[in-house]
């Protein structure tokens, strides 16, 4: 069996591994598995420790989403649409106000009528009378605002009453350089955190309120989690597959802005067809490089969090993160776009963590890199092409040789052991 190339790099950080070399199963480095119903005794102590969430309703479940935003709008209509009884916080009180006298948010997917189901509530946090009575609750607010949100609620969850917990979130603490996995650990304790299941993919809001076809990444460390956000989802024109690596589908979701930043940039410059190949093609060598560094499996990134989303994202006008290269393409200066963007975009604040987390990984990632350097080093997008093209050949087909310390002190933290962290291949096979 084949595959092809991940990253290429100096020969001090990585060795080289060629498919004819070595087994498929043997030469990835140790990564996560899902804590599944196991047989071994150790397992069966570690599977009464578990947090689950409530038993959810197989017709309808009490869904609250915090955000109103435009992926947030459109994930309420979606469950609405399923029959499901759907409430959306926002902060803003004109967003709640109008939206439950007309069903229609004012602010994102503007042409859409809402399904009756769906109610609006907000400004005020929910109290934990509400909480208590809710069978899940999903988080579509932005990566930047979710520490502060979960400091807030988790003095309001019950862990004998935990709703099923989903994050849609894309994006890496500033400061923290956190995945979304270590702001819940951080904030709701490792047994919340273990429950918590995330989902990610290609999926444009506007094409999955018009019921388009669309299959996201659902994943979890704990199996039966995922399988109920999985069903909670699941509909013909919205198709689910449930993974193990919920730290690869964040890594995916939040790398994958960065390079549609460089898509967008160098359709700006006036590039064509060959060089939106070759970035999306490169940026995924990157990002699985990153990925099995910081101790993902480079299987995820093959799926449709990780190909999927940064096919989509590299090449569509209707990504805020390639419009922003698009517009920089085109000389417009960071500070006027973000001020008139009207969306986060979160590929810009992304791209700080990243670079820290390469160099610190001692990753090669040189589009990542580039884009760093143009939007906060004021490097010129044109040159920043040139000094690319300008770099000397190198290996396409390298891994790291020792990978996952990031991934492992995350671990740590959920308290799982490290028999527990296996190859994702080796859990499927």
């Amino acid at each position: 069996m084949t595959y092809f190339s991940f990253c290429s790099s100096s020969a001090s950080n990585f060795h080289r591994i060629t498919a004819q070399s070595r087994p498929l199963k043997s030469f990835f480095p140790t990564f996560v598995r899902p804590l599944r119903s196991y047989h071994t005794s150790r397992s069966l102590h570690l599977a009464r420790n578990m947090v689950f969430s409530k038993k959810q309703s197989e017709l309808q479940s009490k869904v609250l989403i915090f955000g109103a935003g435009n992926f947030g709008s459109c994930l309420a209509s979606h469950l609405g649409d399923a029959q499901h009884d759907v409430f959306m916080w926002a902060r803003e009180e004109n967003i709640v106000t109008h939206f439950n006298l007309h069903h229609r948010n004012p602010v994102y997917l503007k042409d859409h009528q809402f399904p009756s189901s769906i109610t609006a509530v907000g400004p005020e946090m929910p109290t934990k009378e509400f909480l208590d009575n809710m069978d899940v609750l999903l988080f579509a607010i932005p990566t930047q605002f979710l520490r502060s949100n979960l400091q807030i609620l988790r003095p309001l969850l019950e862990v004998n009453n935990l709703p099923l917990l989903i994050f849609v979130n894309k994006g890496i603490e500033v400061g923290t350089h956190a995945l979304t996995l270590e702001i819940i650990t951080d904030t709701c304790g490792a047994e919340i955190a273990k429950a918590a299941t995330f989902i990610s993919g290609p999926s444009f809001a506007k094409e999955i309120v018009e019921r388009q076809p669309t299959s996201v990444s659902v994943a979890s460390f704990t199996e039966a989690e995922a399988d109920k956000a999985a069903a909670l989802f699941h509909q013909p024109h919205f198709r689910c597959y449930t993974g193990g690596d919920p730290i690869g589908i964040e890594l995916a979701g939040a790398l994958k802005n960065v390079y549609a930043i460089a898509s967008g940039m160098s359709d700006g410059l006036g590039f064509e067809n060959n060089t939106r190949a070759m970035i999306i093609t490169r940026g995924l060598a990157e990002m699985t490089c990153i990925g099995a560094a910081f101790g993902a499996s480079p299987l995820t990134f093959l799926g449709l969090a990780g190909v999927g989303d940064l096919f989509l994202t590299c090449s569509s006008s209707n990504s805020r993160n390639y419009t922003v290269g698009y517009r920089l393409g085109k000389g417009e200066s960071l500070d006027a776009i973000t001020k008139t963007l009207g969306s986060v975009a979160e590929g810009v604040s992304t791209s700080k963590a990243v670079k820290k987390i390469i160099d610190e990984l001692g990753v090669n990632a040189p589009i990542a890199n580039t884009i760093y350097e143009v939007l906060y080093n004021g490097k010129d997008t044109r040159s920043g092409v040139r000094e690319l093209m300008e770099l000397p050949p190198s290996r396409e087909l390298e891994l790291p040789p020792a990978a996952g310390a990031p991934a492992r002190e995350l671990l740590r933290k959920l308290g799982l052991e490290a028999g527990h962290v296996m190859s994702t291949i080796q859990a499927t096979s």
